[in-house]
């Protein structure tokens, strides 16, 4: 990281290194606690190991037992996680992924229920991590501030896919230019989980990439007709008769919390708003967040390009939790590796300081105060990648710009 102007003086090197370690520590002593005091698949607080794999791994086990439409039923979904987990009482986390994510959940399940909980989590980390190094080959602190964001203890807890998800998106842009064929498909495979593939088609057209376009579009066609093949269209007609329920029950209503939805939408609806208008604020921010992207795509480095496009993703949709700021995780670690290259601007390096942290106390301050904090987050690593094309991609070449360059540590 990098950074320019008094402002920034307060985050240097040795703080971040030591906020990393301290996050990172209790992080371990969290996770060891979890498993330590858990009875079979369930924590000491009733709830499935990983609470939110508990639907992965359920609906992976009854695809393999020849019912994979069933998974999207609610009520007959709970009674196979109740059996799972040998618990009654078990909460009920729902089903509510398009069938391409099936096919993970049905290897996974191959597996006895914690085992399929280490492996899922381990290696979609290690793909995160794997990506961060890449992004930032340099940087000598880089894995350790990775493995301390505070959002990867947030995801972990939840057995969630979010590293998987950024993978796909930061390995993407990483390898737009240089291998548009392998950024298509890495693309292509949010099919997954749809929401965060929004804004993917529009960066794509405006930076040029028919390539990229092109192999994305394949990526999906291919994974939906290889669902049609192993399950027919019996799970497709299940999904989408899933949709309105979904929609009323988790997104509009907020049955899994508001202080748990980092979107616009859901801050909205946190402070009393209609329905129709918090739809209406996220069109809003949605088409502000393309529009945005977009013109970073055609104006901002590759690594500009990359921290833009997964922060616009967490502003597209109005279903985002907060162990999805994984995403934002990458944003900055893309923002750190320009600024390393080309220097800082003010303030950038307190607010992705900010950004960093904020996953640690979101949804608390979130319960608290309704002041959105990963929300905020994301609009202002938004904000910052556009102002860096803007300034130092578009304005730098044509008019000889100038900016100082002071290294951290």
């Amino acid at each position: 990281m990098a950074m320019v102007a008094s402002p920034d003086r307060f985050v240097t090197r040795a703080r971040v290194r030591l906020t990393a370690w301290l996050v990172f520590a209790a992080t371990i002593i969290g996770l060891v606690y979890l498993f330590a005091t858990a009875h079979g698949t369930v924590d000491s607080l009733g709830r499935p190991l990983g609470t939110d794999f508990s639907n992965v791994w359920t609906a992976g086990w009854m695809a393999d037992h020849g019912r994979a439409p069933a998974a999207w039923d609610w009520p007959t979904q709970h009674e196979v996680q109740k059996q799972v987990h040998h618990d009654s009482a078990i909460p009920f986390y729902g089903w509510h992924y398009p069938p391409p994510f099936l096919i993970i959940a049905t290897l996974l399940a191959q597996f006895p229920y914690v085992v399929a909980l280490l492996l899922w989590q381990g290696l979609s980390l290690a793909l995160a991590l794997l990506l961060v190094r890449r992004i930032l080959p340099d940087d000598r602190d880089a894995l350790l501030v990775a493995l301390g964001a505070p959002v990867v203890l947030v995801c972990l807890g939840h057995g969630q896919n979010a590293f998987l998800t950024a993978s796909l998106l930061g390995g993407g842009m990483l390898l737009l230019d240089r291998r548009p064929w392998v950024a298509g498909m890495l693309l292509g495979a949010l099919v997954y989980k749809p929401q965060f593939a929004v804004l993917i088609p529009v960066l794509l057209l405006a930076r040029g990439n028919m390539r990229a376009f092109a192999s994305a579009g394949l990526t999906v066609t291919v994974l939906c007709l290889l669902t049609l093949a192993i399950w027919g269209w019996p799970v497709w007609r299940a999904f989408l008769d899933s949709l309105p329920l979904t929609q009323h029950i988790i997104i509009e209503a907020g049955a899994t919390g508001w202080e748990k939805i980092q979107s616009p939408f859901a801050a909205i609806r946190q402070w009393g708003g209609s329905i129709p208008l918090a739809y209406a604020v996220q069109a809003i921010v949605t088409a502000g967040a393309i529009l945005m992207a977009a013109l970073v795509a055609r104006h901002g480095s590759m690594a500009v390009r990359g921290a833009a496009a997964l922060s616009a993703a967490l502003l597209c949709t109005p279903y985002v939790l907060d162990y999805d700021f994984v995403l934002l995780g990458v944003a900055i670690a893309f923002m750190a590796a320009d600024m390393a290259k080309r220097g800082a601007l003010r303030w950038e390096a307190s607010w992705l300081a900010y950004a960093w942290i904020a996953p640690l106390f979101g949804r608390a301050v979130s319960e608290m105060t309704h002041v959105p904090v990963n929300l905020i987050a994301a609009i202002a690593v938004l904000a910052l990648a556009t102002r860096r094309a803007v300034l130092m991609d578009a304005a730098l070449g044509r008019f000889g710009l100038k900016y100082s360059k002071v290294r951290i540590g």
